[in-house]
């Protein structure tokens, strides 16, 4: 069968002026990643200024070396950047994924803590349940029409999963839908508000600053009510869980003190946001792309039947599904959950050819070097079984980064494998994917994560 070859926006024209840059971004179109297409380099574009401002610069990397450099050998003089604070800092303040220096060291310790490898095993069976659940939400319109929104349903389980390993509780529908719906709202308006700030515009001048954080509020509630239950639990000496990510996160760390509240709050916002929306966007794409291609996803579904028949999923399954592990690690390099990772610099730096400036941004393109040609053969089309190939260890090595790289690389990368191998096996034995008819081609769209502007809407039926 041919190659499935997804649809991809038309990359800006050489030359564009950085306000056409910047009102492409903010209307998340993912053209602007690919101006001067995927050839390896690191791209200068001036980031336009307030009158009177101090001219800056944005430089733009797809040369593996340099991506190494930033993220892997010289990570503290690339620290997070400011940009990631401006679009954040309302959901989840000065957390491990918007601080730096010492701050963050001490947050990523206790993040670590809570994803021990160890303890995944411990999480399966919470992730099963939300599979479960998933399972029963989509036997409706399997029964029905088959039309199915793909990206509200991944979006749903992961966030059932979020709330299940760190709370021991399922989210109900209910609140699904209106997280789904202010997180949407939010990460619209957050994203426009971190394009602006590179211009140095004040926050209180940006649109819709006011209804960002309250839709940010309105989250932090739901994660705070649940949180503030097992404090109260705790301290009353009630029974609690002791086998999820909260028990972690509540265990003294090695001064004997708790974080403080605002600091659990933090978080947990960060593992919400991270933990639900990255996995729901990727799990969506799988899905979309194993659609296009009936061959993968039937030869997928035997794997899974070959391995596990009917019988209730294991952990230990999850090594023997490697056709559908590759098919979410192919979705990944196609649509990688962050198309951009963002730094600043703290001095003047040489990015090969390019003399930066301190103070500058750096955005290292994963859209644009998991795309890039010389890296990746056929590198547009849907092909799960390039990771079997010669080449596949060196092209990760070169330009593979769904989850980040070097010390912040994501702490919950397991975590999001293992959720979502277990979630496609279960989706994969029980039903079927296929095109939608009349249905556009999903959109990607740019922003906190890559997602689909118009939706991922699929037929689905029982096998």
């Amino acid at each position: 069968m041919t190659k499935f070859v997804p649809p991809k926006p038309a990359p800006l024209p050489p030359g564009v002026s950085a306000w056409r840059r910047i009102r492409e971004a903010l209307r998340s179109s993912i053209g602007f990643l690919q101006a001067g297409g995927y050839e390896t380099g690191v791209g200068r574009h001036k980031i336009p200024r307030l009158p009177g401002a101090r001219q800056r610069y944005s430089y733009t990397v797809r040369d593996p070396d340099v991506m190494r450099e930033i993220l892997l050998r010289r990570p503290d003089n690339f620290p997070k950047s400011r940009v990631m604070y401006d679009m954040l800092a309302p959901l989840v303040g000065l957390s491990v994924f918007t601080s730096n220096g010492e701050t963050w060291k001490g947050q990523r310790a206790l993040i670590d803590r809570a994803f021990d490898q160890s303890r995944l095993d411990e999480m399966f069976p919470k992730m099963r349940d939300a599979g479960d659940a998933l399972c029963a939400r989509l036997d409706q319109p399997a029964a029905a029409d088959g039309a199915a929104q793909i990206d509200a349903e991944a979006t749903q389980a992961a966030a059932d999963i979020i709330f299940r390993t760190i709370f021991s509780a399922p989210i109900d529908a209910a609140t699904a839908d209106d997280l789904f719906r202010t997180f949407e709202a939010f990460q619209g308006l957050a994203y426009a508000h971190g394009m602006m700030s590179m211009a140095r515009i004040p926050l209180w001048l940006m649109p819709g600053r006011r209804r960002s954080k309250r839709r940010a509020n309105r989250m932090r509630r739901v994660l705070g009510g649940l949180l503030d239950a097992r404090l109260r639990a705790v301290q009353a000496g009630e029974a609690v869980p002791g086998d999820d990510i909260l028990a972690r996160l509540l265990e003294p760390g090695p001064d004997g003190e708790r974080p403080s509240h605002d600091a659990l709050l933090n978080e947990i916002a960060v593992l919400f946001l991270a933990g639900h929306e990255t996995s729901a966007a990727g799990l969506a794409w799988t899905l979309y792309l194993l659609s296009e291609r009936q061959d993968v996803q039937e030869e997928a579904r035997q794997q899974v039947l070959s391995a596990v028949g009917n019988r209730q999923l294991e952990a230990s399954d999850m090594r023997n599904l490697p056709l559908v592990r590759d098919a979410f690690r192919e979705a990944l390099r196609l649509y990688p959950p962050l198309a951009v990772i963002t730094r600043d610099t703290t001095q003047p730096e040489t990015l090969a050819h390019r003399q930066a400036e301190e103070a500058s941004v750096v955005f290292v393109q994963s859209w644009s070097l998991q795309r890039n040609p010389a890296i990746w053969p056929d590198a547009d089309a849907f092909d799960p079984a390039r990771w079997q190939c010669p080449y596949a260890k060196a092209a990760q090595r070169q330009g593979y980064l769904p989850f980040g790289m070097g010390p912040r690389v994501c702490a919950g990368a397991s975590f999001a494998m293992q959720e979502a191998v277990l979630l496609l096996a279960m989706l994969l034995r029980r039903y079927r994917f296929e095109p939608l008819p009349g249905q556009p081609p999903p959109e990607p769209a740019a922003r906190l994560t890559l997602r689909s502007a118009n939706g991922i809407r699929l037929k689905v039926t029982r096998v």
